[in-house]
């Protein structure tokens, strides 16, 4: 009888709550099974693989502030307005002469200043997080409309800073944050690893993460239980905000350049992916290892129809009726 017992809540975990998970994936594992079989002698390459852990990490990161965003109801429009400007600023401070001087004559210097690069980018999200916070929870402006209208004030900033051509000529260090290995493993991906388990932690084991379910949930009955609401919103998109700058810091390494209009589709990519992993567009609901799930099914899908000489069109319409096929069935599955 005790053992019955006890065997209930994990039938029931498995079954219900993690129900979504589990069929990301066999998703994931239906996909990964299909590009092989069409392609094997590509797609199964050792350099397919190793190139999608460079190119997954910046669109992952958005993804899970997408999330984040979305767990209070809201949703950001800024990330790669964000993503972009954090990045030029840092590509504008490695342009100053003196700091260009002491990268040029290498040495100690080029750590210490894309250190510092690292965290004007990272200061520019935080500040840019806020701006987004502070419009959202304390002057009631919807999420939507708030970080649509910051997400073009960011653009005209980068493109104000640039000129509009893009900027090149990042030190080799910044360059190791987007291209290098570390521990015979892409840095990128690593990075990606620690913003995910970060995140899932304060989502999980904090007083932030469960306050911002309980909003996204039910934003009444948050404030009658003693929940300063407008503070949580203003965390949440702080911490948005600097993961939009970790994104942009990993796609300008990677690139060795920076631009206003870097990653555009990955603002949609990114609200796909998030609503693909389990994330509740409207509040309370969201869990990064689903985020990494449909990502990575997304990754395998988009690398193996590429190496089949397919169009971005329609890799696009696939991508949108897989998340079609994928709220059906959880729709169906609520019914049932």
């Amino acid at each position: 009888m005790t053992a019955k017992a006890e065997q209930k809540p994990l039938l029931r975990r498995l079954l219900g709550e993690d129900a979504s998970i589990i069929q990301l994936a066999i998703i994931t594992l239906v996909i990964f099974a299909l590009m092989s079989a069409m392609n094997p002698d590509k797609f199964l390459r050792y350099y397919n693989f190793e190139s999608i852990t460079y190119v997954m990490p910046e669109l992952g990161i958005l993804s899970i502030a997408m999330m984040v965003a979305m767990l209070t109801g809201g949703i950001d429009l800024s990330i790669v307005g964000i993503a972009n400007l954090a990045a030029i600023t840092a590509g504008v401070y490695f342009r100053h002469p003196a700091v260009a001087e002491a990268i040029a004559a290498g040495g100690a210097g080029v750590v210490l200043h894309t250190i510092m690069g690292v965290l004007i980018a990272l200061t520019v999200g935080l500040a840019a997080g806020l701006l987004n916070g502070l419009l959202i929870a304390r002057l009631r402006i919807i999420p939507i409309l708030a970080t649509l209208g910051t997400g073009q004030v960011f653009a005209g900033l980068a493109l104000v800073l640039t000129g509009g051509p893009a900027i090149v000529g990042f030190p080799q260090t910044w360059g190791w944050l987007g291209t290098g290995k570390m521990l015979g493993v892409a840095t990128p991906f690593w990075v990606l690893v620690f913003v995910a388990v970060v995140v899932a932690v304060l989502l999980r084991r904090t007083h932030l993460g469960v306050n911002l379910m309980l909003i996204g949930t039910n934003a009444r009955a948050a404030v009658f239980a003693g929940i300063r609401s407008s503070r949580m919103i203003l965390y949440s998109y702080a911490l948005t905000g600097v993961m939009a700058a970790i994104a942009g810091i990993l796609l300008s390494g990677r690139t060795n350049s920076a631009k206003a209009d870097f990653g555009a589709s990955y603002l949609l990519q990114a609200v796909l992916i998030a609503v693909l992993g389990g994330t509740n567009p409207a509040g309370g609901k969201g869990k990064v290892l689903g985020v990494l799930l449909a990502l990575v099914a997304l990754m395998f899908l988009s690398s193996g129809m590429q190496m089949m000489r397919a169009s971005n069109f329609l890799i696009d319409a696939v991508w949108g009726g897989f998340l079609v096929l994928v709220i059906a069935i959880n729709y169906l599955r609520s019914r049932k």
